[in-house]
């Protein structure tokens, strides 16, 4: 199977890989990895739960995606794990989840100098959990940054019981990486559109939602929430959000109101340059120095968020802003 193996040596198989030098050189911020261990143990749930075709992750190598990454431009891809992570409920299964994840994309970026960077799964409901692989990925393994889901059964990543994870994530200054997933109640609704149509981004409204109105972006200023897919509906939604300021309550936790929240957000483009109304709006809620290059890979081809950017007619500076420059700010060791 495609994701078995060290990743060195399956990256060896078909030889090494050579970037073009004359391609722009991006940094790829939303990028997916398999760990075989992983895969292994959940192997059934993972491929139930997925409305993509099963080969997506069974054929996953690390040289698939070099190649990938040197055809398109990238330098480095920042890694995540695909959905569904490593929250299904159990702690101790959580707990060594998380570890093998960790471990696995630390060897990854260690085979690979420069090429791959990290961002450490945590499973959220575990917060004692959460902490201890915070404490290993940032002090022992040196990863980039973390990974969340925007929901965990009933509650949402702004939910207070989440807090102690934050305020550790704050004071490391770190980079927190919401990805969307399918909310238990909307699983099985029939819309006649599989999940990662509508309910992701949808899920993703409600986490950016919980992280603002619940205070979490305002009490803890120094973490870089990072959203994925330019942000789905929230620019869009941005203006109504701030109707909300009516309510004293709301207007307490956020005294500079909800666009000044929104504005702290980093939001990356896979699959969304494709679309000039999607970017227009997220350019009208946040600068280019807030924006990223992502590419969802192997879910989304690279080159549709790669040909959807060139086609944008932004201008040099927007573009290596977009490409590299915001990501050189969080992720400074890739330079």
């Amino acid at each position: 199977m495609g994701v078995s193996g060290s990743s060195a040596d399956a990256a060896k198989q078909d030889g090494p890989a050579q970037p073009p030098p004359s391609t722009p050189r991006r940094i790829d911020v939303h990028h997916h990895v398999y760990p075989p261990e992983w895969f292994a143990a959940k192997k059934d749930f993972i491929l139930a739960s997925s409305d993509n075709p099963p080969t997506i992750m069974t054929q996953w190598t690390p040289q698939r995606s070099l190649e990938q990454m040197d055809q398109y431009g990238i330098s480095t891809a920042v890694v995540c794990l695909g959905n569904p992570g490593v929250w299904f409920g159990d702690v101790q299964e959580s707990r060594m989840l998380m570890r093998i994840c960790n471990e696995y994309m630390a060897r990854l970026g260690g085979d690979f100098p420069g090429r791959f960077g990290a961002f450490a799964p945590l499973a959220l409901p575990d917060v004692e959990g959460c902490l201890n692989e915070i404490a290993y990925a940032f002090d022992v393994l040196k990863m980039d940054g973390v990974h969340v889901l925007s929901s965990y059964g009933e509650r949402w990543p702004g939910d207070p019981f989440f807090d102690p994870v934050f305020a550790e994530l704050d004071r490391r200054k770190a980079v927190v990486f919401i990805h969307p997933t399918a909310p238990d109640f909307c699983a099985n609704l029939n819309t006649g559109a599989p999940p990662s149509i509508l309910e992701l981004p949808f899920d993703e409204a409600r986490a950016v939602a919980s992280l603002v109105f619940n205070g979490v972006v305002t009490r803890y200023p120094d973490i870089k929430f990072m959203i994925s897919h330019a942000g789905g509906p929230i620019p869009v939604l941005a203006t109504r959000m701030d109707q909300l300021m009516r309510n004293p309550r709301i207007a307490e936790r956020l005294p500079e109101g909800v666009p000044a929240a929104l504005k702290k957000l980093y939001f990356e483009v896979a699959n969304s340059t494709v679309n000039p109304s999607a970017m227009a709006a997220l350019n009208a809620l946040v600068p280019p120095s807030q924006i990223l290059f992502g590419s969802d890979y192997p879910y989304v081809r690279i080159e549709k968020t790669v040909g959807g950017l060139d086609r944008l007619d932004y201008g040099p500076d927007m573009l290596a802003a977009i490409n590299h420059t915001t990501a050189l700010k969080l992720f400074p060791r890739f330079a």
